[in-house]
């Protein structure tokens, strides 16, 4: 009796023993799967990732030399229209406007409106009243419209904050050394790109709209290059968001096409 008495604990003790074995092994698994599900960010990842950051900050770059200057456009009358040795231009941004009075001795013969505002002369910039009074700038008896500057204004500081966002998140994924930031930046990044073209858009309607409330002064109107700076950033940063799309994938799609690639030949 005794005899079968041991073996009996015997038995349920090795069954004990195996079920806290599986047990501890049904927690091991619980906590590898839990830990998979974080993506940690490897070597040449983290460097792949500071390339794409580092395009995207010539993105911000241009913005920032784009947004905070006053050669968005640049409007100038007819060379001789004042019948003097002198004749005025206009060149303004954002928040500010320019008049220029230049020598005609020193304009192109060939041209034949007053410019560009590279020349040397005498410079006159205001700030423009819409974000204080909320008035209307007058530029050789043309008016503005504020609605569309105003509009042109805050859809580029609306750009500048998501590009703000989209850095901030880029440095938390390679601090943290994950890539759950990576997607949330990829969509800053590309919005603020499609946002700062599209201050361009707005702003370009507001120049249509200013030429045409007066026609008794004639003017040349020309883009200038801080459009031409911000029209690049927005290229730039909504290729930077595409780069951190696939980086934020969890596979490399160039080893999924090239397999395929190898297998066609």
């Amino acid at each position: 009796m005794w005899s079968n008495f041991f073996v009996q604990q015997d038995e349920e003790g090795r069954i004990g023993v195996a079920g806290a074995g599986q047990g501890g092994g049904l927690g091991g698994m619980k906590g590898g799967r839990g830990q998979r599900r974080i993506h940690k960010i490897s070597d040449s990842q983290e460097g792949k990732i500071k390339l794409a950051f580092f395009v995207s900050i010539i993105g911000v770059t241009l913005t920032v030399l784009g947004v905070g200057t006053e050669f968005w456009v640049e409007l100038a009358q007819p060379k001789n229209f004042s019948g003097n040795q002198t004749c005025q231009m206009a060149h303004y941004g954002l928040w500010k406007g320019c008049i220029r009075t230049l020598w005609v001795a020193d304009i192109d013969p060939e041209r034949t409106s007053c410019g560009p505002a590279e020349l040397p002369g005498e410079t006159n910039c205001t700030y423009f009243k819409f974000f204080t009074s909320g008035e209307n700038a007058v530029i050789f008896k043309k008016t503005t419209t504020r609605n569309l500057n105003l509009a042109a204004a805050i859809v580029a500081l609306l750009s500048l904050t998501m590009m703000v966002m989209g850095s901030i998140c880029i440095v938390m994924s390679l601090s943290k050394g994950v890539r759950f930031f990576l997607k949330p930046a990829a969509f800053c990044f590309i919005l603020s790109g499609v946002l700062i073209l599209l201050s361009i858009l707005i702003f370009h309607q507001s120049v249509l709209a200013l030429l045409s409330s007066d026609h008794t002064v004639p003017l040349h109107h020309e883009l200038s290059w801080s459009v031409a700076s911000v029209g690049s950033a927005g290229v730039t940063l909504i290729f930077g968001g595409f780069l951190f799309v696939i980086l934020s994938l969890p596979f490399s799609p160039w080893q999924k096409c090239l397999p395929h690639k190898n297998s066609a030949t």
